[in-house]
Protein backbone atom coordinates (compact mmCIF):
# COMPACT_ATOMS: atom_id res chain seq x y z
CA UNK A 1 0.00 0.00 0.00
CA UNK A 2 2.85 2.40 0.87
CA UNK A 3 4.52 1.59 -2.47
CA UNK A 4 1.40 2.68 -4.35
CA UNK A 5 1.24 5.98 -2.41
CA UNK A 6 4.96 6.66 -3.00
CA UNK A 7 4.57 5.82 -6.71
CA UNK A 8 1.54 8.15 -7.00
CA UNK A 9 3.42 10.99 -5.28
CA UNK A 10 6.42 10.39 -7.57
CA UNK A 11 4.17 10.54 -10.68
CA UNK A 12 2.51 13.77 -9.44
CA UNK A 13 5.89 15.41 -8.71
CA UNK A 14 7.28 14.40 -12.12
CA UNK A 15 4.17 15.75 -13.89
CA UNK A 16 4.26 19.09 -12.04
CA UNK A 17 8.00 19.39 -12.77
CA UNK A 18 7.50 18.67 -16.48
CA UNK A 19 4.68 21.21 -16.78
CA UNK A 20 6.71 23.86 -14.93
CA UNK A 21 9.75 23.22 -17.15
CA UNK A 22 7.69 23.36 -20.38
CA UNK A 23 6.16 26.74 -19.43
CA UNK A 24 9.61 28.16 -18.67
CA UNK A 25 11.07 26.83 -21.93
CA UNK A 26 8.14 28.26 -23.94
CA UNK A 27 8.63 31.69 -22.34
CA UNK A 28 12.34 31.74 -23.20
CA UNK A 29 11.61 30.68 -26.81
CA UNK A 30 9.07 33.51 -27.19
CA UNK A 31 11.64 36.03 -25.94
CA UNK A 32 14.23 34.79 -28.45
CA UNK A 33 11.91 34.92 -31.48
CA UNK A 34 12.77 37.58 -34.04
CA UNK A 35 10.38 40.45 -34.68
CA UNK A 36 8.35 39.65 -37.83
CA UNK A 37 9.07 41.63 -40.98
CA UNK A 38 7.00 44.83 -40.95
CA UNK A 39 5.56 43.72 -37.61
CA UNK A 40 3.28 46.08 -35.75
CA UNK A 41 2.13 47.86 -38.91
CA UNK A 42 -1.40 48.04 -40.31
CA UNK A 43 -2.12 47.36 -43.96
CA UNK A 44 -4.36 49.68 -45.94
CA UNK A 45 -5.68 48.37 -49.27
CA UNK A 46 -7.00 50.84 -51.78
CA UNK A 47 -9.66 50.10 -54.33
CA UNK A 48 -8.69 50.29 -57.98
CA UNK A 49 -7.60 53.87 -58.62
CA UNK A 50 -8.21 55.17 -62.13
CA UNK A 51 -6.46 58.44 -62.99
CA UNK A 52 -7.01 59.96 -66.43
CA UNK A 53 -3.79 61.05 -68.13
CA UNK A 54 -4.43 64.42 -69.80
CA UNK A 55 -1.87 65.80 -72.25
CA UNK A 56 -2.43 68.62 -74.75
CA UNK A 57 -6.02 69.06 -73.51
CA UNK A 58 -6.89 65.46 -74.45
CA UNK A 59 -7.32 62.32 -72.42
CA UNK A 60 -4.53 60.02 -73.62
CA UNK A 61 -5.47 57.08 -71.42
CA UNK A 62 -6.04 55.92 -67.86
CA UNK A 63 -3.50 55.00 -65.22
CA UNK A 64 -4.98 52.11 -63.19
CA UNK A 65 -3.42 51.01 -59.92
CA UNK A 66 -4.25 49.12 -56.79
CA UNK A 67 -1.86 49.74 -53.92
CA UNK A 68 -1.28 48.43 -50.41
CA UNK A 69 0.22 50.66 -47.73
CA UNK A 70 1.91 49.70 -44.49
CA UNK A 71 0.99 52.38 -41.96
CA UNK A 72 1.77 53.18 -38.34
CA UNK A 73 -1.36 52.25 -36.33
CA UNK A 74 -0.84 54.98 -33.71
CA UNK A 75 -0.72 57.75 -36.32
CA UNK A 76 -3.59 56.20 -38.31
CA UNK A 77 -5.78 56.25 -35.18
CA UNK A 78 -5.20 60.02 -34.84
CA UNK A 79 -6.43 60.79 -38.37
CA UNK A 80 -9.80 62.48 -38.66
CA UNK A 81 -10.07 61.45 -42.33
CA UNK A 82 -10.04 57.76 -43.39
CA UNK A 83 -6.55 56.76 -44.50
CA UNK A 84 -7.90 55.21 -47.72
CA UNK A 85 -9.45 58.52 -48.86
CA UNK A 86 -6.34 60.48 -47.97
CA UNK A 87 -4.05 58.06 -49.80
CA UNK A 88 -6.25 57.96 -52.92
CA UNK A 89 -6.35 61.76 -53.03
CA UNK A 90 -2.59 61.92 -52.69
CA UNK A 91 -2.08 59.44 -55.56
CA UNK A 92 -4.25 61.65 -57.79
CA UNK A 93 -2.40 64.78 -56.70
CA UNK A 94 0.98 63.16 -57.21
CA UNK A 95 0.20 61.89 -60.72
CA UNK A 96 -1.29 65.21 -61.86
CA UNK A 97 1.55 67.25 -60.34
CA UNK A 98 4.32 65.21 -61.95
CA UNK A 99 4.39 65.67 -65.73
CA UNK A 100 7.56 63.55 -65.92
CA UNK A 101 5.29 60.53 -65.38
CA UNK A 102 3.94 60.32 -68.90
CA UNK A 103 2.40 56.92 -69.26
CA UNK A 104 1.04 57.78 -72.70
CA UNK A 105 4.60 57.37 -73.96
CA UNK A 106 6.05 53.88 -74.12
CA UNK A 107 8.71 54.60 -71.52
CA UNK A 108 8.66 52.28 -68.49
CA UNK A 109 7.79 53.65 -65.07
CA UNK A 110 10.39 53.39 -62.31
CA UNK A 111 8.36 51.58 -59.64
CA UNK A 112 10.87 52.15 -56.84
CA UNK A 113 10.84 55.90 -57.41
CA UNK A 114 7.05 55.90 -57.82
CA UNK A 115 6.55 54.07 -54.49
CA UNK A 116 9.08 56.24 -52.67
CA UNK A 117 7.58 59.49 -53.98
CA UNK A 118 4.01 58.41 -53.13
CA UNK A 119 5.12 57.47 -49.59
CA UNK A 120 7.03 60.71 -49.10
CA UNK A 121 4.24 62.90 -50.46
CA UNK A 122 1.69 61.32 -48.09
CA UNK A 123 4.02 61.66 -45.10
CA UNK A 124 4.76 65.31 -45.95
CA UNK A 125 1.05 66.05 -46.26
CA UNK A 126 0.31 64.43 -42.88
CA UNK A 127 3.34 65.95 -41.19
CA UNK A 128 4.30 62.60 -39.65
CA UNK A 129 5.56 59.22 -40.81
CA UNK A 130 2.19 57.55 -41.46
CA UNK A 131 3.19 55.38 -44.43
CA UNK A 132 6.14 53.08 -43.94
CA UNK A 133 6.04 51.37 -47.33
CA UNK A 134 3.96 51.28 -50.52
CA UNK A 135 3.35 47.89 -52.11
CA UNK A 136 2.03 47.58 -55.66
CA UNK A 137 -0.82 45.10 -56.01
CA UNK A 138 -1.64 45.99 -59.62
CA UNK A 139 -0.58 48.70 -62.07
CA UNK A 140 -1.73 49.24 -65.67
CA UNK A 141 -2.05 51.91 -68.30
CA UNK A 142 -4.80 51.74 -70.91
CA UNK A 143 -4.85 54.10 -73.85
CA UNK A 144 -8.15 55.48 -75.09
CA UNK A 145 -7.76 53.32 -78.23
CA UNK A 146 -7.46 50.16 -76.12
CA UNK A 147 -10.53 51.13 -74.12
CA UNK A 148 -12.48 51.83 -77.32
CA UNK A 149 -11.38 48.49 -78.86
CA UNK A 150 -12.43 46.61 -75.72
CA UNK A 151 -15.82 48.34 -75.71
CA UNK A 152 -16.40 47.47 -79.39
CA UNK A 153 -15.41 43.82 -78.78
CA UNK A 154 -17.72 43.62 -75.78
CA UNK A 155 -20.61 45.18 -77.73
CA UNK A 156 -20.08 42.76 -80.65
CA UNK A 157 -19.95 39.78 -78.27
CA UNK A 158 -23.21 40.88 -76.65
CA UNK A 159 -24.88 41.19 -80.06
CA UNK A 160 -23.65 37.74 -81.09
CA UNK A 161 -24.97 36.26 -77.81
CA UNK A 162 -28.34 37.96 -78.34
CA UNK A 163 -28.56 36.59 -81.90
CA UNK A 164 -27.79 33.07 -80.70
CA UNK A 165 -30.47 33.34 -77.98
CA UNK A 166 -33.01 34.68 -80.53
CA UNK A 167 -32.25 31.86 -82.96
CA UNK A 168 -32.50 29.18 -80.27
CA UNK A 169 -35.76 30.70 -78.96
CA UNK A 170 -37.26 30.72 -82.48
CA UNK A 171 -36.57 27.03 -83.06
Amino acid sequence: MIRIIVAALWICAATVGAVFYSFQAAGEAADQRAEPLLGGLDYVNTNMISVPVVRDAQVKGYFLTKLVYTVEPAIRAKLSVPAEALITDQVYSYLYANPQIDLAKDSPIDLDTFRKNIRDSINVRIGAKLVDDVLVDQINFLTTDEIRDNAIRRRNAQRADAEVRNQSAGE
